[in-house]
């Protein structure tokens, strides 16, 4: 095993200034491959949503997988759903389950993220690319609008 200062924690204390306690928990952990989490960091914090409500986790992951997508360059395992966060709230909600239950919006769009889903802002229309066409088509329009005008102008 290869360990700074070939495994000596006071010797690695006194030359990095690492804390002694701490590279004999590292050497520790490496000795037995099994990681050793103080009560601190193993008990505190808010625990997940998914964690506290793990039916209405699941049907979120069913709702975004029904509108979900793959991405289309296949270059991430990553599926896209154009599922807003708000939305997912609401089918919830008409799914029966309580306000009190559902997180934020933000939060929605966080535990989409961890499942695997990235939100994507709806494209309603998405503008094409110019065709040669489309001045004439422009044009024709243009004709058509002025030719009227003149009719309403001479019949006014």
């Amino acid at each position: 095993m290869s360990t700074p200062q070939g495994g000596h924690p006071l010797l690695a204390e006194t030359i990095f200034g690492w804390g002694r306690h701490t590279v004999e928990v590292g050497l520790a952990e490496r000795r037995t491959g099994i990681l050793c989490l103080g009560a601190q960091s193993a008990f505190s914090g808010r625990k997940r949503w998914e964690d506290l409500h793990p039916e209405a986790a699941a049907a979120l992951r069913q709702l975004a997988e029904a509108h979900g997508q793959q991405d289309p360059t296949f270059r991430t395992t990553l599926a896209y759903t154009r599922l807003t966060a708000q939305s997912a709230r609401e089918a919830l909600r008409a799914q029966g389950y309580r306000e009190a239950q559902l997180p934020s919006p933000s939060t929605m769009a966080e535990v989409l993220h961890r499942m695997g889903f990235r939100l994507r802002k709806v494209v309603k229309a998405k503008p094409q690319k110019k065709i040669p066409e489309t001045d004439a088509i422009f044009n024709n329009i243009k004709k058509k609008t002025t030719k009227r005008r003149q009719r309403r102008g001479s019949n006014g």
